[in-house]
Order: C-alpha cells, then structure tokens, then sequence
C-alpha cells in the first residue's frame, strides 16, 4: 500500500513540449555570423549625405524675443533637442547651418540678421519661430519686419505665441524631412534686387 523505496520517483517535467521543441529546432548562428554570401546595401550617395546633413544639425544663436526663451527650452533636458542632432548651438555663423529666427525681427536688426545669414556656409537652413519672425505678428507697424521671409529665404515656419517647444521639435522633424528628401531651398529674397 505503500510507496515502494527501491524505485525512484519521477516527476513529471512541465516544461517539456517546450524543451522538446526549442531542442529540435536548428541552432542560432553566432552574433555576426550569417549564411549570406555577401551583404549589399544599395542607395544613392546624396541620399546617404542629405541623410547625415538632416541628422546633425547645427544651429546658430539668434533669439531677438520671447520665443528664444521657448528656444532654449527646447534644448533643455524635458524636450532635448540633441536626440535630433543638434547639440550645440554655434555662437559663429561660420560653424552653423541651421539659423532658428525666434521672435520680432526690427528694421534695424534686418541687415545685421542678413550678414549673419551670409556668413553661413552652404548649404544652410532657416526657421522662422513665431508668429512675430514668420508674419509681424501683432507688431503690425514700421519697427517691424513683417515676416522675416522678406530678408532672407526660410525654410519651415513654426506658428504660434510663443510657441512651445514641442512646436520647435515639430518644426525641426519637418526641415530633417524636407533635407532627406532634398527639396531645395526657397528663393533667396534679396537676390533680385
């Protein structure tokens, strides 16, 4: 009636359909090994470099109002602008590509931002943050550059009053995707006259 000593007690494992099928299966090749004769990647080499131009982005410091201090939030550690490439913004124009107008843009302040612009070396970017850089905004007098468009070519505009940071990121995602796609820059303003 009882347990018999002599025989040994086995257990029935519940995980053997799994061991049995994992033990069947043909082995994993070791990391870095594979079965391909030759890897190949194939793509056109403007792509390649329109790709590395899009991923590392330099901007220039150019913050004339409210909308610099949403500018250097972006940057800061919540938002972090160095996911996208653009680590440090650049106190010379001749080591940016990427020129982020935020705020008003005065007639006076006008040549000063197209020098700069100037200074930049091919190719370069432009965007134009809030509503004061992309339109005036509610400064719709003689002070004020209505648009900084009329003064240099801008690439994205990013609306708003001041916009957020998130609006900047956007507005940064769409000028990386305009680069990939090697859509060229607008018309430079100045050129006809």
């Amino acid at each position: 009636m009882g347990i018999n000593q002599d025989e040994p007690v086995v257990a029935e494992n519940p995980w053997e359909p799994v061991q049995v099928f994992s033990n069947t299966q043909s082995p994993r090749l070791a990391r870095g090994v594979h079965n391909h004769s030759a890897n190949l990647i194939l793509t056109q080499v403007n792509k390649l470099v329109d790709w590395g131009r899009s991923a590392s982005l330099w901007p220039a410091l150019f913050g004339l109002a409210c909308c610099a201090i949403e500018m250097m939030a972006t940057s800061a550690s919540r938002f972090d602008l160095a996911r996208f490439g653009a680590e440090v913004y650049r106190a010379s124009p001749r080591q940016a590509d990427l020129m982020i107008v935020a705020g008003r843009v005065s007639v006076k302040m006008a040549p000063v931002i197209r020098q700069i612009y100037d200074q930049m070396p091919e190719p370069k970017w432009v965007i134009a943050m809030g509503a004061c850089a992309s339109c005036g905004g509610v400064f719709n007098n003689y002070a004020i550059v209505q648009g900084v468009d009329k003064i240099i070519p801008v690439d994205v505009f990013v609306p708003g009053c001041p916009p957020t940071p998130e609006m900047l990121l956007f507005g940064f995602n769409q000028l990386q995707d305009k680069i990939r796609q090697g859509i060229p820059n607008p018309p430079d303003p100045m050129a006809a006259r």
